[in-house]
């Protein structure tokens, strides 16, 4: 039986087109979608990781970093170096927190939530040029279906890649 399959392949491997994998088009999207964040947003010199740190500061008002980083599905090194960046930009305001000396709470200073403010539209644009080849109806489907992927995988926020 093997045989005859392996005459009818010719013996070649036939590999999967990277075109119709999922994750190799999930990262093309996440290049695309990066790359028009940095054309609609770079005067504000913000990446998208830190739009999200930003945003979600001024949802919570106030938040030590381990909750930061539970919010926007990152690990806490990467956020804590995050919120460094803004710190020394005086967007974000890092204080030791009172209850636990080794977290640090964190807020939106003055200058961050007006950043915020400005930011908004260019960031918003960017995320509709992404989906941008999309009908409306479609693009709800597709911000519908990856929400749903999203909560189907709740614990599977901090995967570290095997190999570069």
């Amino acid at each position: 039986m093997r045989q005859a399959k392996k005459r009818r392949s010719g013996g070649k491997h036939r590999p999967w087109p990277l075109s119709q994998r999922p994750g190799y088009l999930i990262r093309r999207l996440h290049q695309i979608h990066v790359a028009l964040f940095q054309e609609a947003c770079s005067a504000f010199e913000v990446t998208p990781l830190q739009y999200s740190l930003l945003s979600a500061l001024a949802v919570r008002e106030t938040a030590d970093q381990t909750t930061l980083a539970a919010d926007i599905a990152l690990d806490r090194t990467t956020t804590t170096g995050a919120l460094k960046r803004l710190a020394a930009r005086g967007l974000v305001e890092r204080a030791v927190n009172k209850d636990d000396r080794r977290a640090r709470s964190c807020r939106l200073t003055p200058a961050g939530a007006a950043l915020l403010v400005k930011i908004e539209g260019p960031a918003r644009e960017a995320h509709r040029a992404t989906l941008g080849d999309l009908s409306v109806r479609e693009q709800t489907l597709f911000v519908e279906m990856m929400q749903r992927i999203v909560a189907g995988n709740p614990s599977r926020d901090n995967a570290t890649a095997l190999f570069d």
